[in-house]
């Protein structure tokens, strides 16, 4: 079971490897990002607040992009960077079809929400994005029902449960509504994203999996174009023949029209 839950592709340690190795890319591009940007504010001496989604101003839109991007102390962004480099790297290992088009609807649509919903102050840091994917992969579990996907929905559970709490509102000094809003983006991103299954995720241990999925798509049987006219002539017949000794069997011989007087 474990195994089926990491090999990708093929049962081959090499493309695994590779595999694993690509996922790991992005992630880490994107901490170094926003790390070189806390590095080169604290240099600069910027105000981070400048650079958040200021809600319902026109000019906090901007921040829907830089918004994720910049935060407030070393510590904000150490607190995300864990957080965020996993999950990110999990969703594109185990759903690389979906994964970036997932990342970047949540990035946007926690972003946008924020600015149409949230408090009227400065949002920053990228603790909606890491909320957005802790719902999507949870919830991928609920939606596909895959094996994989449930196990690691399990996963996902027990380790980040804790985050539960942040989207609870009043909580000073965080953005409980990014946390909450990143959540709901996370859930609509694998509703919309759940009928593309991985490969891993279809079935393969059952060898009557596909036949009995075959079978669904038929309104008639499978074989009745198979049969020759005489063939399914000779069957008419034979069902024909039944008819009639059910008859002679159930009805006394006035009532039956073939009966001899």
């Amino acid at each position: 079971m474990l195994r089926g839950l990491i090999d990708s592709e093929t049962d081959s340690f090499e493309l695994t490897r590779k595999h694993l190795v690509e996922s790991l890319r992005f992630p880490l591009f994107a901490i170094l990002f926003i790390w070189g940007i806390h590095f080169y504010q604290s240099i600069w001496n910027w105000d981070p607040a400048a650079y958040g989604i200021m809600s319902r101003r026109i000019w906090g839109i901007p921040g829907i992009i830089s918004g994720p991007m910049v935060h407030g102390s070393w510590k904000h962004l150490i607190s995300n960077t864990f957080p965020l480099f996993v999950l990110t790297a999990l969703s594109i290992y185990f759903y690389r079809k979906v994964a970036m088009r997932a990342f970047w609807l949540i990035y946007f649509m926690t972003g946008i929400a924020v600015w149409l919903l949230a408090r009227p102050v400065s949002h920053i840091g990228a603790s909606g994005i890491v909320y957005g994917l802790v719902s999507f992969i949870f919830w991928n579990g609920i939606f596909r029902r895959s094996l994989r996907s449930i196990i690691l929905a399990l996963i996902v559970m027990l380790v980040y449960s804790g985050m539960f709490f942040g989207i609870l509102p009043d909580q000073e000094g965080i953005s409980w509504e990014s946390h909450l809003l990143g959540s709901l983006a996370g859930i609509f991103a694998s509703f919309w994203f759940k009928g593309e299954l991985e490969d891993e995720e279809i079935e393969k241990d059952d060898p009557f999996a596909l036949e009995r999925n075959l079978e669904k798509q038929y309104f008639l049987p499978r074989d009745v174009f198979d049969k020759t006219k005489a063939q399914r002539a000779a069957e008419a017949e034979e069902a024909e023949r039944w008819r009639m000794q059910s008859n002679d069997t159930f009805f006394p011989p006035f009532w039956n029209q073939n009966a001899s007087w």
